[in-house]
C-alpha cells in the first residue's frame, strides 16, 4: 500500500465533501432555468465520482495523519478542487481551462481577482457559485474538513495546523481540535446571516445580498455587477460593508472568546485587533487628506468617503471599489496597496502575511537596533504579554524573507513577459495578498 494512502483517503472525503456545495448552485440553477443545469450536473458527478474512488480505493488505510501528510493534503485540497470548481465555467461560459482554473482558485481563495466580464449577465447559479466558492474558501475547506472528519475516523490536528495562518497557531480557543474548527465556523455562519440581513435592509435584492455577503465575510470581493460595489451607489451600504470587513478582518477566535464570555475583554486583549484599526484610523486620514488636496476629490466629506472604502476594502484584502482607485495618484493607490500585506490579523479570512507577523519583524529589528547600541542589553520580543521564542522569531523571519523573494522574482517572470513595471509588482503583490484588484493594468475597472 502506498505510503502516502491515508492522505488520498482524506483528499477522496474532502472532494465528495466539496461536492455537496454543488447542491445550492444546482438548486437555484434549476429554479431559475438559467440554462446552466446541466453544467452543474455534470460537474457535481465528476466531484461526486473522483472523491468516492479515492476513498474506496484507499478506504482501509487508518492512521493519524503526521506532519508531511498534513502539508501535503493541504497542498493537494488547494491544487485539486479548484480543478473541479472550474467545470460549470468550461462547459456552460465556454471558458478555456486556464481562464476556468484561474477564476476558481481565485474564488476558492478568496483572492477576487476575475477575467470574467458581464457579471451583470450571468447565469444567477454561475454568479452564485463564484461567491459560494469563496464563502467556503475564506474560512477554509481544511478547517470545515477538521470539524467533520473525526467523525468519519480521520484526526485533523495536522490538518488545521497547516492551513491556520500565524505563527501562533497553536493556540486553541477549545481543548479538541474539532472543537476549535466547529466553533470557528459556527462564528463565521452566524456574522454570514447578520450581513445578508444588513445588506438586505439596506436596499439590495436577497440575491445580491447572500452574494455580497458571501464575498465580504471572506474578504474575498467578488460582486454580481461589473462596477464592483460602486453599482449600488449607496452609502449606507458602504457602511454596512466597512463594518463587516472590519469584523472580518479580525482574528475569529476573538469573535469567538467574546461571544462564549458575553465581554468585549477579548478585544481590549487582542494585539493584533488594536494595531488593525489603529493602522486603518491612521491611512484613512492621510488618504484622504491626500487625495483632496490633489484634487482627485472637490469635497473633503467626498474625499473621505471614498478614502475609508477602498483603503478599508483593499487593506482587508477584500477588493471591493466604489470608485477607480488607479486615477488617484500612484502614492495613495501604492500605500493601500502595502497595507494588504500585512493589515488584517492572523486567524481572520484576510491574507497578507498577518499583522502578528508584522509586529514580531518589527520588534525583532528593533531588538537588533537596541543590541547594536547596548552590546550587553537583554531585550525579549514581547507581544501581548508573551516572550516569543526564538523558533517563532526565526520562522517569521524566514517566512518574511520568502514572501519578498516570491514578490521580486514573479515581478521580474511578469516583467519578462512585456508587462510594465508598476502593473507586474502590483498584479503579484494583490495576488499573493489574496486582494485580486491593484494599481495598474489589472486595476479596480478592468479584470485580469
Amino acid at each position: 500500500m502506498t505510503r502516502f494512502a491515508p492522505v488520498y483517503r482524506a483528499l477522496g472525503m474532502v472532494i465528495m465533501l466539496f461536492g455537496l456545495t454543488w447542491l445550492a448552485p444546482i438548486l437555484v440553477s434549476y429554479l431559475s432555468e438559467d440554462g446552466a443545469q446541466s453544467a452543474f450536473d455534470e460537474g457535481f458527478a465528476l466531484t461526486m465520482l473522483c472523491g468516492a474512488f479515492l476513498w474506496y480505493r484507499y478506504r482501509r488505510c487508518k492512521r493519524d495523519l503526521n506532519i508531511r501528510d498534513g502539508f501535503l493534503l493541504v497542498v493537494l485540497v488547494w491544487t485539486t478542487l479548484p480543478a473541479f470548481a472550474a467545470i460549470p465555467l468550461m462547459i456552460h461560459l465556454g471558458m478555456s481551462h486556464t481562464d476556468a482554473y484561474f477564476e476558481a482558485v481565485s474564488g476558492l481563495t478568496a483572492t477576487g481577482a476575475t477575467v470574467i466580464s458581464g457579471l451583470d449577465q450571468l447565469p444567477v447559479s454561475i454568479n452564485l457559485w463564484r461567491h459560494e466558492l469563496m464563502w467556503f474558501g475564506g474560512m477554509g475547506l481544511i478547517v470545515l474538513a477538521v470539524a467533520i472528519l473525526p467523525l468519519l475516523g480521520i484526526g485533523g490536528r495536522q490538518m488545521l495546523k497547516h492551513e491556520v495562518p500565524g505563527p501562533m497557531k497553536d493556540s486553541k480557543m477549545t481543548p479538541r481540535v474539532a472543537e476549535t474548527a466547529k466553533g470557528l465556523w459556527l462564528v463565521y455562519f452566524g456574522i454570514t446571516i447578520l450581513c445578508i440581513f444588513a445588506y438586505r435592509w439596506g436596499g439590495m435584492s436577497w440575491f445580491d445580498a447572500v452574494c455580497h455577503t458571501f464575498s465580504t465575510v471572506s474578504l474575498g470581493g467578488f460582486s454580481t455587477h461589473d462596477a464592483s460595489f460602486g453599482h449600488f451607489q449607496s452609502t449606507t451600504l458602504e457602511w454596512i460593508c466597512i463594518a463587516f470587513m472590519v469584523f472580518s478582518g479580525i482574528n475569529y477566535t476573538t469573535h469567538f472568546l467574546a461571544l462564549r464570555g458575553r465581554s468585549l475583554r477579548a478585544y481590549l486583549r487582542d494585539v493584533e485587533a488594536g494595531w488593525f484599526i489603529a493602522v486603518l484610523a491612521v491611512s484613512v486620514m492621510l488618504i484622504a487628506n491626500y487625495i483632496w488636496k490633489d484634487g482627485s476629490h472637490e469635497e473633503m466629506d467626498e474625499a473621505f468617503r471614498h478614502a475609508l472604502f477602498q483603503v478599508v476594502s483593499v487593506a482587508t484584502t477584500t477588493g471591493y471599489s466604489t470608485v477607480d482607485y488607479g486615477q488617484w495618484p500612484l502614492f495613495a493607490g501604492l500605500w493601500i496597496l502595502f497595507l494588504s500585506s500585512f493589515a488584517t490579523s492572523a486567524g481572520s479570512t484576510g491574507g497578507g502575511i498577518k499583522m502578528m507577523r508584522a509586529l514580531l519583524l518589527y520588534k525583532q529589528v528593533f531588538r537588533e537596533l537596541v543590541r547594536a547600541m547596548h552590546p550587553n542589553a537583554v531585550y525579549n520580543v514581547r507581544i501581548g504579554g508573551q516572550t516569543a521564542p526564538p523558533p517563532i522569531l526565526f520562522a517569521v523571519l524566514a517566512f518574511a524573507f520568502m514572501y519578498m523573494v516570491s514578490v521580486v522574482s514573479l515581478t521580474l517572470v511578469l516583467a519578462f513577459t512585456g508587462l510594465d513595471i508598476v502593473s507586474a509588482f502590483t498584479a503579484v503583490v494583490a495576488s499573493m495578498n489574496n486582494t485580486g484588484p491593484g494599481p495598474g493594468v489589472a486595476g479596480p475597472s478592468t479584470t485580469y
